[in-house]
């Protein structure tokens, strides 16, 4: 009988730790979605669409797309495929639709073709190439030291003395800031958009992840030093997604944060565990792996947890101890009295990455200094996309003190 309970109790054991083994490899599995996210690729989530035909019409030309909820988005969007990218616009909804199409304004088609056939998905990033060849902006190519290498960065001078450090986030290249880029020089402002780590011609991060801005930001302090010695008084930080992220760090820890005069955050990354989990369960993660992931990932990056929001709490934003060799130089230690700079919001209740509600509880806790302008039926990053007009104008009210 002894021997018995005993086997018995041995292969419950061996089952409970391979079990518990199995538990860590689809933690770590399910946490790839968001550490291993690549630039310019969609996020999971987002569906791949069909070309169903293109054609000529009486307004312009026009495509027809699977109908999905996301071929339905209002505004404007990049339609990118394997080898190739075009520009939709808004649902042509005088055309007549199919039950399982949609048919969309076919702007222009950058390069490639789109055939019947093809797999395409939406995306925020309009614009492909650099300044000169997208918008043709005269632009200069410079280097910036960071702290794992050189940067490469796009410059795009102007007249004004405050410069805009435009930053991308998760899935996206440096060309989704030339969705705003025409605008920002239009107003004379100089615009500065690195190359982060991890993107093309930029140094690898060490261990090959993204840390949701938490190590990331350093690159931004390196284009802020960047800036300062080369002209620019003033800073306003404008940052998408974990981009969003990268600017709230700075202007927080960074050294050289009193010369920030404002900051631009659309959908920021308020909580990199909720981001973690949608993004695990976008790619059909059980809930129950989703706390596994979130464990995986902390382990992996050394992230603090963030109990779902710790930067939507009044100060924590603005109160983090500073961080990097040239951030402890003027280090006086946790600002928990300091007002945030002044900040604009850009951000949606559609996004399913990063909480809306979290952006609408910062801005609340600080209303005197930070304004929420809410778009509707927007995907994560893509604000300026669902509504070019309003979003340039929240911008220009915005931005207009700073000038």
């Amino acid at each position: 009988m002894r021997t018995v309970k005993a086997t018995a109790a041995a292969v419950t054991a061996a089952l409970t730790a391979t079990a518990a083994a199995a538990g860590v490899v689809a933690g770590r599995i399910a946490s790839n979605a968001g550490l291993k996210a690549p630039p310019g690729r969609p996020l999971p989530g987002e569906p791949r669409l069909t070309v169903h035909s293109t054609a000529a019409g009486p307004d312009g030309h026009r495509i027809t797309l699977t109908r999905d909820l996301a071929a339905l988005r209002p505004g404007t969007y990049g339609l990118a495929g394997d080898a190739s990218h075009a520009v939709v616009g808004d649902v042509l909804t005088a055309e007549p639709h199919s039950a399982d199409t949609v048919v969309r304004r076919l702007e222009r088609v950058t390069h490639g073709t789109l055939t019947p056939g093809d797999k395409v998905w939406l995306t925020p990033n309009v614009h492909v190439g650099d300044p000169k060849s997208a918008l043709g902006l005269d632009h200069t190519d410079v280097d910036i030291p960071g702290e794992l290498g050189v940067l490469p960065a796009w410059f795009v001078p102007g007249r004004r003395d405050t410069w805009v450090i435009a930053v991308h986030g998760l899935g996206t290249t440096r060309e989704h800031t030339l969705n705003v880029m025409e605008f920002l020089h239009r107003h004379r402002f100089p615009v500065l958009a690195p190359a982060l780590r991890g993107d093309a011609g930029a140094p690898r991060p060490p261990d090959g992840l993204n840390h949701f801005g938490e190590t990331e930001w350093r690159d931004l302090a390196a284009a802020m030093r960047y800036a300062l010695g080369n002209g620019a008084r003033q800073l306003v930080l404008y940052g998408w997604s974990t981009g969003a992220t990268m600017a709230l760090r700075a202007a927080a820890r960074s050294g050289l944060r009193d010369r920030v005069g404002g900051l631009v955050l659309d959908s920021p990354v308020l909580s990199w565990e909720l981001t973690l989990r949608a993004l695990a369960a976008a790619r059909h993660t059980p809930g129950l792996l989703l706390p596994l992931a979130v464990r995986a990932a902390q382990g992996r990056t050394g992230l603090p947890s963030d109990h779902y929001g710790l930067y939507a709490d009044r100060t924590a934003p603005y109160d983090s101890p500073y961080d990097g060799p040239e951030e402890r130089t003027n280090d006086t230690g946790p600002h928990l009295d300091r007002p945030p700079p002044p900040t604009l919001i850009l951000h949606g209740p559609d996004d399913t990455i990063a909480p809306w509600d979290l952006s609408r509880r910062l801005a609340e806790a600080h209303p005197d200094r930070i304004a929420l302008h809410t778009v509707r039926q927007a995907p994560h990053a893509a604000m300026w996309n669902a509504d070019p007009s309003a979003y340039e104008e929240a911008l220009r009210r915005f931005l207009t003190p700073l000038m």
